[in-house]
């Protein structure tokens, strides 16, 4: 038997030297099959255009603007970003579009309050306030409020979540707890990728292009009017990625393939209704050295109604079903059905009260196939999550002062009842000064990696699961300040000290065992700025501070002694510049520093240097609907390492592509 490698538990990294990247997970091509129509068409609604503005239409919003920008991800209500009691960020559809992201994760580099780190090829460590590890267990991410989240580690296969970045309206990323309004593994943040309505993506659009380590990528879209009030759009895209080299430059063999399909339809039968019904559909294949390619494929539905009582009341009813299978040759495969229905409804009480409450139901039918290296035991499983939420806004004082009560309540099959309740306040100083406050509780429920987990597959064991291994505990303290001194400068300031306990350990055996033996603190700080230097120049700069220490409980023995629990810089800095120029011309450039990563698993120390990169756009749009640009990624260095240990990690190379987008 092999050494037994302990990763999978510190960093992300899988049990097994041979097993070591085998979570490299891809996309083979699936086609959306439809029928396009050659000539887009116009649509208006009570004389507003609603096809797609073009890039070159599109007006840079003064920050007023963007600080009244709504969101809906804090308290499940619309209300203005410049009053939530949150430190949340907004990355916008310009945002994506100027920054050349192709993927999700590379969009959520632009949001200076994550930890965001390219693994390899295809896989990525994001995390909030610490714990980062590409099986990053304590932030919770919504697509159009579908749960990426995976039942076997508490995390998200980054790698399998995608669309159409054109159809991306805005990412609402929260850094801090949310679970009083979104439920378990809302601890460290939330992330919630909202698209546009199909009204709203009328007409053709393509895009294309390739480069270096992006060899070859494309899209296509339509949308279409069914009736006076309905409105669709479907769309394909596929790309393939070039291999990322080891740290001893050898080829890491980890090229990735995907393709991906899906459709939307808004359907407005009144004033007061919504309904929409949206899909996707995708596969994949990623390289490996040995065994073949690891195949990945999977597809899910979702159904929404939304009506509107008044301005201060409405209800909405949502359901999904999501799919996904994986399938490592001679390791590893999984077959995962989730079914959910969430109802929420909004109303007043009095004159003074704002109540949002909800219920949801969610089952998850988990189906491992195993092999001797390791085993999730039993190898099917099906789990179901109960819960119900209410907050209260109440105004103390009108237009200045908020108080907000709530709690989450759940039932799950892992750890039975959990409660997380939280208390925040928001104070309007001035038209252009918000002070905020919270306290909150939230919790990360166990996972099947935590109960059901053995290495080898039969005994005798050496790593066994932990089956009383309860829930992760945090109660967070925060405080922030938003000021808006001109018209043409903003900041905003999040401070936090979060108290965690019962943190996942490895306590010694023989076997060892999967505890609850850390405890621990982390504080610091998030500083984000604004600046409006020109009507045709911005900057936006982001800045944070981490503290963690992470300590035995009593009883406690941990392998690692408290030190595994993720990868994350003490000091991260970014900037970025957007500039209109003369010609229909425009330059992106931003810079990005992230301080060293100490970690360590089966008694090995790894460190990841820190680094300094730079990633440009160069663009011109020579007709209205027409843009060509040009792309630079990480180009002050020819490769670098983001994560993992100097004898197994990957390194991401400098790369450049040029791309062409054609709308009309």
């Amino acid at each position: 038997m092999q050494p037994l490698n302990l990763e999978i538990l510190s960093d992300g990294y899988w049990v097994g030297q041979r097993t070591l990247r085998h979570w490299r997970l891809a996309i083979l091509m699936i086609l959306c099959a439809a029928q396009m129509s050659l000539f887009a068409e116009e649509t208006n609604l009570a004389g507003h255009s609603r096809g797609e503005l073009s890039p070159g239409d599109l007006k840079e919003k003064s920050l007023k603007e963007l600080m009244d920008v709504m969101v809906t991800s804090v308290s499940k209500k619309a209300e203005k970003l410049s009053e939530a009691a949150s430190a949340i960020t907004v990355i916008t559809q310009d945002d994506i579009r100027r920054s050349g992201a192709t993927s999700l994760p590379e969009a959520l580099r632009l949001a200076p309050n994550l930890e965001v780190a390219q693994v390899d090829s295809h896989e990525w460590a994001i995390s909030a306030r610490g714990f980062n590890g590409a099986t990053a267990n304590k932030l919770l991410v919504l697509i159009d409020g579908r749960s990426v989240y995976t039942p076997l580690f508490s995390g998200v296969f980054w790698d399998v979540q995608d669309t159409l970045l054109e159809d991306v309206d805005r990412i609402e990323v929260i850094s801090g707890p949310g679970a009083t309004v979104w439920g378990a593994n809302a601890v460290n943040g939330v992330i919630n990728i909202l698209t546009k309505s199909a009204r709203d993506t009328q007409g053709f659009l393509f895009y294309g292009g390739g480069g270096t380590e992006q060899r070859g990528f494309g899209g296509v879209r339509y949308g279409g009017q069914l009736g006076t009030n309905a409105y669709y759009r479907i769309y394909a895209k596929f790309f393939n990625r070039d291999d990322t080299p080891l740290s001893d430059g050898a080829n890491g063999q980890d090229g990735w393939q995907m393709g991906q399909g899906g459709f939307r339809v808004d359907w407005y039968p009144g004033e007061l209704n919504q309904l929409t019904f949206q899909g996707d559909g995708y596969g994949g294949a990623i390289n490996q050295p040995v065994n073949g390619d690891i195949r990945v494929s999977g597809g899910n539905l979702l159904g929404r109604w939304s009506h509107t009582f008044s301005e201060e009341s409405d209800l909405k009813a949502q359901f999904y079903y999501d799919r996904t299978h994986r399938r490592i040759p001679q390791e590893f495969a999984e077959d995962l059905d989730t079914y959910d229905f969430d109802l929420q409804q909004r109303f007043r009480l009095g004159e003074r009260q704002d109540i949002v409450a909800g219920l949801n139901y969610r089952l998850s039918d988990d189906r491992v196939g195993n092999t001797p290296n390791f085993a999730f035991l039993p190898e099917h499983r099906s789990f179901q999550l109960f819960s119900a939420f209410v907050q209260d806004e109440i105004t103390l004082l009108p237009d200045r002062l908020r108080l907000t009560l709530g709690s989450k309540f759940e039932h799950n099959d892992f750890s039975g009842f959990e409660f997380q309740p939280s208390g925040r306040l928001s104070w309007t100083v001035t038209s252009r000064q918000t002070l905020w406050a919270a306290i909150s509780r939230a919790v990360r429920t166990p996972s099947r990696i935590d109960t059901d987990f053995f290495v080898p597959a039969n005994p005798p064991f050496a790593l066994a699961g932990g089956p009383e291994f309860t829930s992760e505990e945090l109660l967070a303290y925060e405080l922030g300040y938003r000021i808006r001194p001109i018209d043409q400068l903003s900041f905003s300031l999040a401070t936090f000290y979060n108290v965690y306990d019962n943190l996942r350990s490895l306590e010694p055996g023989p076997p060892l065992t999967i505890g609850n033996g850390l405890e621990g603190e982390t504080y610091g700080a998030e500083l984000t700025g604004s600046y409006q230097m020109t009507s045709w120049w911005r900057w936006r700069a982001g800045y944070t501070y981490l503290q963690e220490h992470i300590r035995l409980k009593p009883g406690s023995m941990d392998f690692n002694q408290g030190q595994g629990e993720g990868s994350d810089p003490e000091n991260q800095f970014s900037i970025r510049s957007s500039m209109d120029l003369p010609g229909k011309l425009s330059l992106d450039v931003a810079l990005r520093y992230v301080d060293v990563l100490h970690n360590i698993a089966n008694g090995e120390r790894g460190t990841v240097p820190s680094y300094v990169e730079l990633d440009a756009r160069l663009s011109w749009m020579p007709l209205k609907n027409l843009e060509l640009s040009v792309v630079g990624q990480n180009l002050l260095h020819h490769q670098h390492p983001e994560f993992g240990f100097p004898t197994s990690r990957h390194e991401i190379q400098r790369g450049a592509f040029v791309k062409v987008t054609w709308r009309f």
